[in-house]
């Protein structure tokens, strides 16, 4: 009889395990997506200040021509 309480808390034990190995698993892919996201909001982040620097060139050269 203990030998089978003791194989069920093993059991057991175990499950918690794997649930907590596939919880790190899940935040892991969530992180990971998080990460991309920002380096995609970075890029475009970089792509309209290089836009408004063109612009603010082009100014300037216009209004040094003028």
């Amino acid at each position: 009889m203990k030998r089978l309480a003791l194989s069920l808390s093993l059991l057991c034990l175990a499950g918690c395990g794997i649930e907590s190995a596939g919880t790190a698993a899940t935040a892991a892919s969530l992180k990971a997506k998080e990460v991309q996201q920002a380096q995609e909001t970075k890029e475009q982040v970089v792509r309209q200040l290089d836009e408004i620097q063109k612009q603010a060139d082009q100014r300037l050269r216009e209004a040094e021509g003028k």
